[in-house]
C-alpha cells in the first residue's frame, strides 16, 4: 500500500516537473495556491519523501515465494 502511495506520488511530481519543463507551469503551485503556499509546500515535501520511499524500491528484492515456479 505505501509503495503504491509513494509511487502515486513520484509520478505526480514528474508530471508537474514536466510540466515546469515544456510549459513553464507549475500546476501543482496553481492548484494549491502558489509555490509558497503551505499546501503546495506539504504537497512538494510529500512528493519528495515519496521520491526517497520509490529508492528503496530498487534495492528490494521483489520475487515472492508464490511467483516462483517450483520444480516438480
Amino acid at each position: 500500500m505505501l509503495d503504491k502511495l509513494a509511487m502515486t506520488l513520484a509520478i505526480i511530481g514528474a508530471l508537474n516537473w514536466g510540466s515546469i519543463g515544456l510549459f513553464g507551469f507549475d500546476v501543482v503551485g496553481f492548484l494549491f495556491g502558489g509555490q509558497m503556499a503551505a499546501l503546495s509546500r506539504v504537497v512538494f515535501t510529500l512528493v519528495g519523501l515519496a521520491g526517497l520511499w520509490c529508492i528503496t524500491l530498487l534495492f528490494r528484492d521483489n520475487e515472492s515465494p508464490e511467483a516462483t515456479p517450483h520444480m516438480a
